[in-house]
């Protein structure tokens, strides 16, 4: 429903950003890919790359490094220009904006529904990009989330492991003030200013900002009203530091100013960064709404690749990605082990690289533990404005520490979102 609107920002911006196109002319055989991150997709691409071709020596890969934006822009401005001889065979999209994408721009992916096995990946990856039964992309790593937490900070309040294996909020806030009371640190970061937060608790209960069908679901969503009353509880207790932007709330705890962090996965790296914080951190399933359909998994982030049905080596490019992503094994354990991306195939979590204890945190199996809630992260419709209703949802969560009534905030966020899709 949504298509035309969304196409026709697309063209407003068509040749604003044309200039940032740069050479990318392929050679026969060489398949070339867009992706950003260049010690994490990019690395990751040119491992994979250099694995095919180790089989395929006929294939080979041009993998090219932008800023996530300039990705972005490029291939906005390519598809609603049409130029389609600037695209390039395989593009890395952010899981949030697949459904932006697929539903604006029909006909400019390939189908990859009768060549890849999608039973083989975690549900909620295969759902998001898919339209009208049909499944476009080649699911990549995962944004699974988990409740980091100081071991050491949570004993000096009088509490184990035991005590955070699948609490409710409402129970993380009453450990939290023990916690504050008793050693004097804020239980978690929060930057009121983004809606990650926000994004993790609805998914855990099943919901998002749209419906099955892509339509805005905001003033009768249980799950957003839920996120939203368990943030005013958080802010109301007071046992959060405020942040403000990533950096200063990645210092939160990298600096051992609070005592748990409920994110993706991928923050894992950074936590364990500190290597004077060894064996001083746990994880366990995050906290659950205490609504119905309520559970312990939640996804926030994630990307996955996408074939251009353009593509002159779309069938070398499809090949690829089923063999290696699909069906390699190995290769999981491996970008694991060097980058920590935790990939959705299934299956990879029977490998030894997920299985094995972590030193850092205790001689926990962090890995398979993440590998499990994976499977459990429910499906939803990030549909094709989601940054949209994130801004009218952001700009009303500080009004929650003030005592707003959640249900006026729900009607308030409804009425600017709709404002802003039109």
């Amino acid at each position: 429903m949504y298509h035309k609107t969304i196409r026709s920002r697309f063209a407003a911006a068509a040749f604003a950003g044309a200039s940032l196109f740069a050479s990318t002319a392929a050679f026969a055989g060489e398949v070339t890919i867009w992706c950003w991150d260049p010690n994490f997709n990019v690395a990751i691409m040119k491992e994979a790359g250099e694995r095919y071709t180790a089989k395929h020596p006929e294939t080979t890969f041009n993998i090219v490094d932008f800023a996530k934006a300039d990705v972005e822009q490029k291939l906005q401005t390519a598809l609603s220009s049409g130029t389609t001889d600037a695209l390039p065979d395989i593009v890395l999209i952010e899981d949030y904006g697949a459904q932006k994408y697929l539903q604006s721009f029909p006909g400019a992916f390939a189908e990859l529904s009768g060549t890849v096995d999608y039973s083989g990946f975690a549900p909620y990856k295969v759902q998001l990009m898919t339209v009208d039964g049909k499944v476009y992309g080649m699911p990549f790593d995962s944004g699974v989330t988990g409740f980091y937490y100081r071991k050491d900070y949570l004993e000096q309040a009088g509490f184990k492991p035991a005590d955070v294996q699948d609490i409710t909020w409402d129970r993380f806030i009453e450990i939290g003030k023990q916690v504050e009371e008793k050693t004097g640190k804020k239980m978690m970061g929060l930057d009121i200013t983004d809606a990650g937060f926000t994004r993790i608790l609805m998914q855990s209960a099943g919901q998002w900002y749209f419906d099955a069908d892509g339509n805005l679901n905001i003033e009768n969503n249980t799950a957003l009203k839920a996120a939203l009353e368990t943030q005013q509880k958080i802010l109301q207790a007071g046992i959060y530091k405020p942040s403000s932007g990533w950096t200063d709330w990645v210092g939160s705890f990298t600096s051992g100013d609070v005592a748990t962090v409920t994110t993706g996965v991928w923050i894992t790296g950074t936590v364990k960064a500190q290597a004077d914080q060894a064996g001083k951190w746990g994880v366990a399933p995050i906290p659950s709404l205490g609504i119905e359909g309520a559970g312990h998994a939640s996804n926030l982030g994630g990307s996955s690749w996408y074939v251009l049905e353009s593509s002159a080596e779309k069938a070398d490019a499809i090949a690829f990605l089923n063999e290696t992503y699909a069906k390699d094994i190995d290769f999981y354990q491996k970008i694991l082990t060097e980058r920590g991306a935790v990939g959705s195939l299934m299956a990879a979590r029977t490998g030894d690289a997920y299985m094995k204890a972590d030193d850092f945190f205790g001689g926990e199996k962090v890995w398979q533990n993440f590998s499990d809630w994976l499977s459990k992260v429910p499906p939803v419709n990030y549909g094709i404005f989601t940054n949209e209703v994130d801004t009218a949802v952001t700009a009303h969560l500080p009004s929650l520490a003030q005592g707003a009534k959640i249900d006026e905030v729900l009607k308030e966020i409804q009425s600017q979102a709709e404002g802003q899709i039109q």
